[in-house]
């Protein structure tokens, strides 16, 4: 089964004319269907907001736009905690075509506090969140992750061993010299998981390097480093052909990627208490 997903990598607006970017979205959106893809990926905190106090919220526009449209939409913002203590969970949202459900990440790994305050973009006390949960779709199972949390490969096969076919890992801002590990990563959790990861990050002029990217077990299907739209088909009947199979002397022929780790040969947890014990 080939769905597409059109990718969104834009020229962002930084606070505190974030608000802006709930038109720009809508504009992506729009397209995306008109385009016939199942999914558009925004980065995240696009579109916002950035700061607390929140001074806005995204989400019923958004499910908004994917009634009207019938798409699914990922994109990121901020959930408000506690306004008092400016704290916040770093979100990232996935709006269904039916215009009411609503599948929440909520940011695990670090534990916080972080980065995500004293800087010129985002302001807000991070909280982390304790759980990744899996999402269904009428295209199959959806996980939901966040920018460099791709370093903690223990999020994604979580998932991938829960069923995730197509993981969407928003990101945020210009990557400067950790560009190179960040892109092999990237591939890597396609590699690792027998899943197509998809992100992309926001710009805030041409001078920045950006880093959008679909990326399969076997092959990269898109990447840009500039701002970009675009449309990519992935093969979903690929991902369980492979998670399908069995790794044999032959396999290295027919497969550009491990078939079958995801399955028991490949999984031992009566292993892992060794050397991570278990509380």
């Amino acid at each position: 089964m080939s769905i597409s997903i059109a990718v969104v990598q834009p020229i962002s607006f930084a606070p505190p004319n974030d608000h802006q970017n709930l038109q720009l979205a809508k504009e992506f959106i729009e397209k995306a269907a008109r385009d016939g893809a199942a999914f558009v990926a925004f980065p995240e905190s696009f579109p916002g907001p950035w700061r607390m106090p929140a001074h806005y919220n995204p989400i019923p526009q958004m499910l908004e736009f994917a009634a009207k449209f019938h798409i699914h939409i990922v994109f990121g913002t901020i959930e408000p905690i506690d306004i008092d203590t400016q704290t916040a969970y770093n979100l990232i949202v996935m709006a269904y075509p039916d215009g009411k459900t609503v599948a929440k990440y909520r940011r695990t790994h670090p534990s916080g506090p972080w980065i995500y305050t004293g800087g010129t973009a985002w302001e807000f006390q991070y909280t982390a969140a304790n759980e990744f949960p899996v999402f269904d779709t009428v295209h199959g199972k959806v996980g939901l992750m966040m920018c460099s949390e791709v370093f903690m490969p223990e999020i994604s096969r979580g998932m991938a061993l829960r069923g995730a076919e197509i993981l969407f890992m928003p990101a945020g801002v210009n990557k400067r010299k950790l560009w190179p590990t960040w892109r092999n990563l990237t591939w890597s959790r396609a590699i690792e998981n027998l899943a197509v990861v998809v992100t992309s990050q926001n710009m805030f002029s041409l001078d920045d390097l950006g880093l959008a990217m679909v990326a399969g077990p076997e092959d990269i299907y898109f990447e840009s480093q500039s701002p970009c739209y675009s449309v990519v088909e992935i093969d979903l009947e690929r991902i369980r052909t492979l998670r399908a199979g069995k790794d044999s002397l032959t396999s290295s022929f027919t497969c550009g990627a491990k078939e079958g780790i995801l399955s028991e040969p490949w999984q031992r947890p009566e292993l892992y208490d060794q050397f991570y014990p278990g509380s």
